[in-house]
């Protein structure tokens, strides 16, 4: 899924009006397991001048990028973060964490030849999905519109959830980023 469907499946699941500060947690462990490849893709073509077709085509498949996602992309790493939130009964470590998790619980299924290593540091296995979220010959015409249809429903869902008004704001403008994405990365790929 695109990012922004990630932050609203993850609030919505982990993103409770008490405690507060849920909402946020969860919102940051969505991210979480992207912001390294934001950071990265960032940094070479704005900070190193590194066009854009050469970030995703080489770069990000490189052995280096794919070391850095299978950190935060495990299954294994954020399971025992949320098993230890668990454990000791940590409401916000439980939504950041929960959130991380589900967003790969998405991704796993979802990723065909970009897929990640899911089970670092047990095994470099990666599972190359017949399924892509933005891969059109991968039935992305099928996943996309699936995807914005459960983030609107979604997004319906904690904006009645929350009175907050940064909370509301927050929440239409990652369903505006999500239509944006949805439609996007059709006409680029």
């Amino acid at each position: 899924m695109n990012t922004p469907a990630h932050l609203i499946f993850g609030t919505a699941v982990f993103g409770k009006r008490v405690p507060v500060g849920t909402y946020w947690a969860a919102l940051a462990g969505a991210f979480a397991p992207d912001f390294s490849l934001y950071a990265m893709v960032a940094v070479s073509i704005w900070g190193m001048g590194i066009p854009a077709e050469t970030v995703f085509r080489e770069y990000y498949y490189s052995d280096a990028w794919q070391a850095v996602f299978a950190v935060d992309n495990s299954f294994i790493l954020w399971g025992a973060l949320f098993t230890f939130a668990l454990w000791r009964k940590l409401p916000i470590l439980i939504a950041f964490s929960g959130a991380a998790l589900l967003h790969l619980a998405f991704d796993f299924p979802l990723h065909t030849h970009d897929a990640r290593m899911h089970f670092w540091p047990l095994s470099d296995w990666v599972f190359v999905s017949p399924i892509s979220y933005w891969d059109n010959s991968a039935h992305a015409g099928i996943v996309g519109p699936l995807a914005l249809f459960g983030s609107a429903i979604l997004a319906f869902v904690l904006w009645q959830r929350f009175e907050d008004v940064k909370v509301r704001v927050v929440t239409l403008f990652l369903l505006l980023a999500e239509l944006f994405s949805s439609g996007i990365w059709r006409f680029v790929f």
